[in-house]
């Protein structure tokens, strides 16, 4: 999966985050870092009229806030710079994306998350109703992690809704890329209304289990194997508490079933997920660009 990484970089702990996650990623995965700080675009508000040494002034100091960035990353990782302008943090970052053809955009957790926990911020949302490639939620405190942890796991939280086939493909490209383990992750026996009663909830826990053990084990190429683990809870926040998290684990989720094609929108499910997982989530568009294995989309 060697190619292309876009990091959503600002001068603040979400941003450091999200570059020590994204150098984590491309280390792993052998890609390149193009790191992005988004500058307002020329047709700003009129109550900030274009000014040319102000423009120069604000281009020179996302300048240095990339350079202070790149400090920081671990040798080994090839990375690039770069300012670009748009009228929005998100759309800006989703241009570079499509103009780069990356594989994934890193963004951090917004100010005042709990450490090691995720909480969304406008531009993490607006991604997360944008973007058509996987976006990566960094969670805070990402920076203070060893540069050397590299990706151990990749959890993918599976079943059968619309959308399960790109999860799997991304999820297994990843474990390969990266040689991480694969677990498959069930939650269906916490993903039901409350009005169903508690045999029904175990009888179809077991159900679905079994049937995504045979499915996703039927669809693994040669060579890769996976767990499979079916969470239990009063709810998906509880169950996903009870779970064991990896330092270096990727959890991998897929997107609602009512977001567009290749399009992300963050499903009830995966949100109550958010809460309580203390590891990098990666949401997957129900539909994806394939991507050969140096990069490049087809």
């Amino acid at each position: 999966m060697s190619g292309r990484i876009v990091v959503g970089y600002t001068a603040t702990d979400a941003g450091a985050d999200a570059v020590a996650l994204g150098a984590r990623l491309a280390k792993a995965t052998g890609a390149q870092l193009d790191l992005v700080v988004v500058l307002p675009g020329d047709d700003r508000s009129v109550i900030t009229p274009p000014n040319a040494s102000y423009d120069r002034y604000l281009r020179e100091q996302a300048t240095m806030w990339l350079e202070g960035a790149a400090a920081g990353i671990p040798a080994g990782v090839s990375h690039v710079g770069h300012v670009r302008y748009s009228d929005s943090f998100a759309e800006g970052l989703v241009a570079a994306a499509d103009e780069f053809e990356a594989s994934h955009v890193v963004v951090g957790a917004a100010n005042g998350g709990l450490r090691g926990r995720h909480r969304l911020g406008t531009v993490a949302t607006e991604l997360l109703h944008s973007s058509d490639v996987p976006v990566v939620l960094a969670p805070e405190g990402s920076r203070r992690q060893d540069p050397a942890l590299g990706v151990t796991r990749i959890t993918a939280a599976i079943g059968t809704r619309p959308g399960a086939d790109a999860l799997m493909e991304e999820s297994i490209a990843l474990a390969i890329a990266t040689g991480a383990e694969l677990r498959l992750l069930s939650l269906v026996s916490v993903d039901l209304p409350a009005s169903v009663d508690t045999g029904v909830i175990r009888l179809a826990g077991a159900a679905h289990a079994d049937d995504v053990l045979r499915t996703a084990l039927g669809s693994l190429p040669e060579g890769i194997t996976a767990d499979v683990v079916v969470a239990r809870g009063e709810s998906i926040e509880d169950a996903v508490s009870h779970l064991g998290w990896e330092p270096g684990e990727l959890a991998i989720v897929g997107s609602s079933r009512l977001a567009q094609p290749r399009r992300l929108f963050l499903g009830s499910t995966a949100a109550k997920m958010l809460h309580e997982l203390p590891v990098p989530m990666v949401v997957v568009p129900r539909t994806r660009v394939h991507e050969s294995m140096n990069g490049e989309r087809r």
